[in-house]
């Protein structure tokens, strides 16, 4: 049996949590339109729901509120491993128990490091060259521009962003949005610029938003950036051509360097829908936009189907930067050096993984959320990629009157309440940002099929037992 949190110490951490975010020039997250200390409480729940207390009705606590796929119960994926760990410890070409296309993977690599061995400072040519192959083939033979590869957004980012008061840097950030990022630019002393996704139409991007938030930032940065997540976090919504085209046509009007976030492209998963990148798009547009447009893309092995957060490993291809930028850029990121080389084995292999025939070739299944679209009083726009399912919790006026009276927020007191009845611990819309007077919850769906319905059943059992007592 669980038990429930030692509520002083719960206390003196949100007060103590609150006061640092006060404390920091800049970063008064109180007002944040995406980050507060609202999550906050339902994560230092989480970590007291296992300690000294009273007995709970539940055998674990299920954190579902990250995008660690295999913190989630998902294994992570054995050809990947294996290579690593071959590439590691060469001797392990001996074992009969590695498959011969795991083998040949690790030779492969082995044969461009120096003295066969992965501890080469600089890295790998072979896997840039490999990224380039991935991204032409995506792309239907565009021509590749520069790219790098290490933790690229927040290095970009941070060699782009600049300037106080009406010269600083600002970025259009889709809302909702997940926090890192968002703290990413307080961090970076950039000034973010929300524009709102429109849930009534399946989260999509309206350019008419665009020029609002556009309009409505002059007046206090210089907007220079368009950040866009494609597919969508957390809402997983995928981007049609049409739209991508409107908002390149609006990014060259505008003069705006967009940042395109693709991480999650791997993982398409409604019927019909496709992923298309930006650079093909942009491209395919003709010289006026595919020869001015400035575009940053970017790719991880952190998400999707690879999943591997540890390896902190990705690229980014960028696409006619101004000859001077460039120059830095280029040179930073080789000051920096700072892909670690196991990361971009894993980058190799998400890249170029396995094909049909090979041995080591995976299966995936895909994940149904019948239950959820089921309940009543929630609201549900299904996503076509990434990890996460959006919830969007349409409340009881009861329920809301009763958070006011406890001076917290709806979903706050929504999560808290399911994280102490039920031990499933989600996130708490308001962290990513949302329109006001709409609640909603988060939930990664990268976890294993009996973890998620476990979760399901009972999120189901918990959010009918609200209801009936604030009807």
């Amino acid at each position: 049996m669980a038990t429930a949190c030692c509520w002083d110490c719960r206390g003196l951490l949100l007060s103590s949590y609150r006061a640092v975010l006060r404390s920091k020039e800049g970063c008064s997250l109180s007002n944040h339109p995406v980050v507060d200390a609202a999550g906050v409480e339902v994560v230092i729940l989480f970590l007291f729901s296992h300690t000294q207390g009273v007995k709970k009705p539940y055998k674990e606590v299920i954190d579902i509120c990250w995008g660690d796929a295999h913190s989630g119960g998902t294994k992570p994926l054995t050809f990947v491993r294996q290579v690593i760990a071959v590439c590691i410890y060469p001797e392990l070409l001996q074992e009969t128990t590695i498959a011969p296309d795991v083998k040949e993977r690790a030779r492969r690599l082995l044969r461009e490091c120096p003295g066969g061995s992965v501890g080469k400072y600089c890295g790998i040519p072979f896997v840039q060259d490999g990224v380039c192959e991935f991204i032409s083939k995506r792309d239907g033979g565009v021509p590749i521009s520069p790219l790098h590869t290490g933790s690229p957004v927040q290095f970009v980012l941070k060699l782009l962003v600049h300037g106080k008061g009406l010269a600083q840097t600002g970025v259009l950030t889709p809302i909702p949005c997940y926090p890192t990022f968002v703290m990413g630019l307080t961090e970076l002393g950039a000034a973010m610029v929300p524009y709102y996704l429109c849930e009534d139409d399946g989260w999509c991007l309206h350019v008419e938003e665009l020029r609002r938030a556009l309009a409505t930032s002059r007046s206090h940065c210089n907007p220079r950036i368009l950040y866009v997540i494609n597919p969508g976090n957390p809402t997983g919504h995928v981007q049609s051509r049409e739209s991508i085209e409107e908002v390149i046509r609006f990014a060259a009007e505008e003069e705006l360097f967009i940042f395109a976030d693709e991480v999650y492209q791997d993982m398409m998963y409604a019927e019909g829908s496709q992923f298309v990148s930006y650079k093909k798009v942009l491209f395919e547009m003709g010289p006026q936009y595919s020869n001015t447009v400035e575009l940053a893309s970017f790719h991880s092995v952190s998400k999707g189907i690879m999943g591997e957060c540890g390896l902190r490993c990705g690229y980014v291809e960028l696409v006619n930067l101004d000859p001077s930028v460039k120059q830095s850029v280029t040179s930073a990121f080789n000051t920096e050096r700072n892909t670690a080389v196991i990361g971009q084995i894993a980058l190799n292999i998400m890249v170029d993984p396995p094909k049909p025939g090979d041995p080591s070739y995976p299966t995936f299944s895909q994940v149904s959320l019948h239950t959820v679209e089921a309940l009543p009083g929630t609201s549900f726009q299904a996503g076509s990629g990434g990890i996460y399912a959006y919830l969007r919790l349409d409340l009881p006026q009861k329920a809301l009157l009763q958070a006011k009276e406890e001076g917290t927020d709806p979903d706050l007191m929504y999560c808290s309440r399911l994280l102490e009845e039920e031990g499933v611990c989600l996130v708490v819309g308001k962290e990513h940002g949302q329109q006001e007077g709409t609640y909603h919850i988060r939930i990664c769906i990268g976890t294993t099929s009996t973890r998620l319905k476990e979760v399901l059943r009972r999120l189901k059992s918990f959010h009918l037992r609200f209801l009936n007592e604030f009807s």
